[in-house]
């Protein structure tokens, strides 16, 4: 059984069983006192509405009317238009692959007090996103103790990650989840914003992590960054908050199904398309030798004035970026 304030919702594999929990649940509510509005009731249907989304046995399915207020939704022509689009496209995020680059055009328009003008960028985007939607909408729903696994990625702008479990040989979305970067986080190394990915997945998918084994999907050495005896600072602290969770860390293998195939090719055309705005570094190096003995430091410059000498910041550093080295 299923509370949240006064939506309740009861569940069961099979119509027996369903009959005594059904009772159990009425004689709970009759010690209490709490009494049901019979129009606001159904009993024994195999699909419902349930805070918003379609609960059926097939998982978790975004609302058709939802869908179709949506779809059927002209482009916005003021600010306030604008609003309530990114608001419709917040009730529907976690059915969304990297919903924050897709919808990016439409909150950089809602960015400061500047005029609002809805250019061919945002028509497109729209476009897209109502081409997006129009296809079923349908998050699987995992099974108690399964292993889980996740997928993020980063670009200039946004972290991303999506939820799968396997069923057979596919690979099924249980949630997507997307945010947008803010301040110091747009300038942290690839591999940070990776890793900040995973923390973040962690925070809005909790109730997954604590209780199931997740395995994230990536083909870079996340474990080793996280896990590196040199870390400080907030690798240190993102690490401490992922120990209390059952992870584990397995290359990318090919993508079992189209939906997070889509998820994965993205991740590529983005990175291809950033990587020539990817910001210089230099690499300060002192191999100078005295009495008191010989040593080399290191210190990453980047051509934005940034400097890094902590040794994770620069193993993660050094395995993203594009290095004018100078002894």
């Amino acid at each position: 059984m299923e509370v949240y304030i006064d939506d309740m919702l009861v569940k069961s594999l099979k119509l027996e069983d369903h009959i005594l929990q059904l009772k159990e649940c009425f004689e709970t509510l009759n010690k209490y006192g709490m009494k049901l509005n019979p129009a606001k009731c159904s009993f024994a249907v195999a699909s419902g509405e349930f805070l918003g989304y379609l609960v059926t046995e097939r998982g978790i399915e975004a609302n058709p009317k939802q869908i179709t207020t949506f779809l059927e939704m002209p482009s916005p022509k003021t600010t306030r238009e604008t609003q309530r689009l990114t608001g419709r496209i917040a009730a529907l995020n976690r059915f969304i692959s990297r919903s924050t680059d897709k919808c990016l055009p439409f909150y950089q328009l809602l960015k400061g007090n500047k005029k609002f003008l809805w250019d061919d960028s945002c028509e497109e985007a729209f476009k897209q996103l109502k081409s997006y939607l129009s296809e079923p909408l349908i998050l699987s729903k995992p099974v108690v103790r399964e292993t889980l696994y996740l997928y993020v990625s980063v670009s200039t702008a946004a972290i991303s990650g999506v939820l799968v479990r396997e069923e057979g040989n596919e690979q099924r979305p249980i949630y997507y989840i997307s945010k947008t970067l803010i301040d110091a986080e747009t300038r942290y190394p690839a591999m940070e914003k990776l890793a900040l990915a995973v923390v973040t997945a962690a925070r809005k998918l909790r109730p997954y992590f604590q209780s199931h084994a997740i395995v994230v999907m990536t083909s870079q050495p996340l474990w080793t960054i996280l896990h590196s005896p040199s870390q400080s600072g907030r690798l240190a602290k993102w690490a401490i908050e992922l120990s209390e969770y059952d992870i584990e860390y397995r290359p990318r293998t090919a993508a079992k199904a189209q939906v997070l195939a889509d998820f994965i090719i993205e991740l590529g055309v983005e990175n291809s398309n950033t990587s020539s705005s990817t910001p210089k570094w230099t690499l300060h190096v002192d191999g100078a030798s005295s009495r008191q003995g010989s040593s080399v430091g290191l210190r990453l410059t980047s051509s934005e004035g940034e400097q890094l000498s902590n040794h994770t910041d620069l193993v993660s550093t050094l395995q993203t970026m594009k290095l004018n080295m100078r002894h």
